[in-house]
C-alpha cells in the first residue's frame, strides 16, 4: 500500500510531506544517527556477529553450526537486490534538505541497519545465557534501528514513508530468518 501511494501521488504522499517538514532538523546529532545505517558501519557489526556465533557453534561441538550465520549474511545480500530495484522503479526524489535526485524510497540505510542489527541478534540469541541478557539484545537492536530511521527523517535525507516501507520490508525478511532458524534449531547442542 505504500509503495502504491509513493508510485501513484497518493493522499498519504502529502501527509508524508507535512510530517517531513514537522520533523526536519538537520543537525550533526541526526546525521550521526543516520550513519548507523552506513554499510560501513552496519555490515561489520555483521560479520563481527557471524563470525562470533560460527565460532561458538563449530567450538561446541554442534553439527550444523554453519546454516544461521550463512542465512544472515544471504539476508543481508539480499536487501540492496530487493532495495536497489525498487529504487529503479518509483525513482522518488528526496526531501529539499537532500541534493536533487531520485531513488529515495525505500531507505536503504534503514533497510541495512534492520537487517545487519536484527539478524545479528537473532543469530545471538540462542547463545546468550539469560533472559536479561537476550532481552537487552533485543532492545540495542530496537533502538539503533530507531536510531537510525529518526536520524534519517530529522536530517532530511529520507522522508517518513521511505523509512517505513524498509521497516515493513525488514521485518518480513528477518520474520524469514527467525522462521528458519526455529526450523535449523541452530542453538548450542552439543553432537
Amino acid at each position: 500500500m505504500i509503495t502504491w501511494q509513493v508510485a501513484s501521488d497518493g493522499p498519504l504522499l502529502r501527509l508524508d510531506e507535512r510530517l517531513s517538514r514537522a520533523l526536519v532538523h538537520p543537525d550533526r546529532f541526526s546525521e550521526l544517527l543516520a550513519d548507523l545505517g552506513n554499510v560501513q558501519v552496519a555490515v561489520p557489526v555483521l560479520v563481527v556477529v557471524l563470525a562470533y556465533v560460527a565460532w561458538r557453534g563449530r567450538a561446541s561441538g554442534t553439527d550444523r553450526w554453519w546454516p544461521a550465520p550463512l542465512a544472515a549474511a544471504v539476508l543481508m545480500a539480499l536487501v540492496p537486490a530487493l532495495i536497489v530495484p525498487v529504487k529503479e522503479l518509483i525513482a522518488r526524489g528526496g526531501t529539499p534538505a537532500v541534493p536533487p535526485g531520485t531513488g529515495y524510497y525505500p531507505s536503504g540505510h534503514t533497510a541495512t541497519a534492520m537487517i545487519a542489527y536484527g539478524a545479528s541478534t537473532l543469530v545471538l540469541l540462542p547463545w546468550l545465557r539469560t533472559s536479561y541478557a537476550r532481552r537487552g539484545a533485543v532492545a540495542i537492536c530496537v533502538l539503533l534501528v530507531a536510531a537510525v530511521s529518526f536520524g534519517l527523517v530529522r536530517r532530511g535525507y529520507h522522508w517518513p514513508l521511505d523509512v517505513v516501507a524498509s521497516w515493513c520490508l525488514g521485518t518480513v525478511l528477518l520474520a524469514s530468518l527467525r522462521l528458519f532458524l526455529g526450523r535449523i534449531s541452530s542453538g548450542p547442542q552439543p553432537k
